[in-house]
């Protein structure tokens, strides 16, 4: 072989090695949006995206109340109850969620096991004694189930509320006026001593028959959706209805906000259905989509501009946000 022929040989494996680099070998094109190796901390990615949602919304308006619904792991560094404080999340929220704390962890209306209320109580007593209100979602029909789960979450300071319905489509009839019922001006989130959470409105006609009817109620905060019946913007006008109670006296009101799953009938859905950043459907929730919650496609949506879900939250007088699937980590990690 001359040495011509040697140089171009030479020359052609050193571009054949530098292509198979730069594409890993494996043929496939790179997300806007890579997704994190095995290594990442998929609980911190959600503890950042929580933080960022906090810091866009305080900076609008200070008093504005953020609540993430369950993954109360995030709240150490190790997901242990021993574990340290993730200081820099818990600065960032004022309250926690927690579903099935003492019913309806396996089933609606049964006790919850033992071994998952104490594990789930431990966190719920770390965010206590870190200032972070808790609010316990309670699954169970029966009354005597119901007034023990007020009465238990009472007694270890939780704000409560026991749903008849897991589809949070209702006001219960029982208890016939909410627990420890008060005619007080709820400003702050540690004054509420009792919740209503009313998301599905399919049971109500109009926005009007909807107002009026939580306008009947004493509760002295209401956790509800942005979009009546699943479609209609609330509007500041709507919202600030919302906020009288029967007696006179004012409740907050807070708007539910799902950030670890895309939704099938919200307003982004049109444009986004294809997004790279959507995986597959929960199979528990149709309608429902597991999201790379990281990406900046998503988190777009959610929050940091004027079209986000959370500014037209904010728009429309909210107190707060109520951020479901938090836990969304769990996903990705198996």
């Amino acid at each position: 072989m001359s040495m011509q022929n040697s140089k171009c040989v030479f020359l052609y494996i050193i571009l054949l090695v530098f292509f198979l680099s730069s594409c890993g070998g494996s043929g496939t094109t790179a997300s806007p949006d890579p997704d994190p190796d095995p290594e990442t901390d998929y609980r911190q990615y959600m503890r950042d995206f929580v933080q960022d949602i906090s810091s866009y919304a305080k900076n609008i308006d200070t008093d504005f109340i953020i609540i993430p619904q369950n993954g109360h792991d995030l709240l150490t560094t190790d997901g242990e109850a021993t574990g340290s404080l993730a200081t820099s999340y818990i600065s960032a929220i004022d309250g926690v969620g927690r579903e099935d704390l003492n019913y309806g962890y396996d089933n609606d209306d049964e006790a919850t096991p033992t071994a998952d209320k104490t594990q789930m109580s431990a966190f719920m007593d770390i965010a206590e004694d870190n200032d972070i209100e808790v609010l316990v979602t309670d699954y169970c029909s029966t009354q005597a189930n119901m007034d023990d789960s007020y009465q238990e979450n009472n007694s270890n300071d939780y704000i409560s509320f026991a749903a008849d319905e897991r589809d949070l489509n209702n006001i219960p009839d029982y208890p016939a006026t909410p627990y420890n019922e008060n005619d007080d001006n709820i400003t702050t989130l540690a004054q509420a001593k009792n919740f209503l959470y009313l998301l599905d409105t399919d049971n109500y006609a109009t926005v009007n028959a909807f107002s009026t009817a939580v306008a009947a109620t004493n509760y002295d905060l209401l956790i509800t959706d942005l979009f009546f019946q699943g479609e209609e913007e609330l509007t500041a006008a709507n919202v600030t209805a919302l906020k009288a109670k029967a007696n006179g006296g004012s409740r907050l009101v807070i708007a539910y906000m799902s950030i670890g799953e895309a939704e099938d009938y919200r307003f982004y859905w049109a444009d986004n259905s294809t997004a790279s950043w959507i995986k597959e459907e929960n199979p528990d929730w149709a309608g429902n989509y597991k999201v790379e919650y990281w990406s900046s496609g998503w988190q777009d949506i959610i929050f940091g501009n004027n079209d986000s879900y959370l500014k037209k939250i904010l728009d429309a007088g909210f107190d707060g946000v109520y951020l479901d699937i938090i836990d969304a980590f769990e996903y990705f990690e198996e």
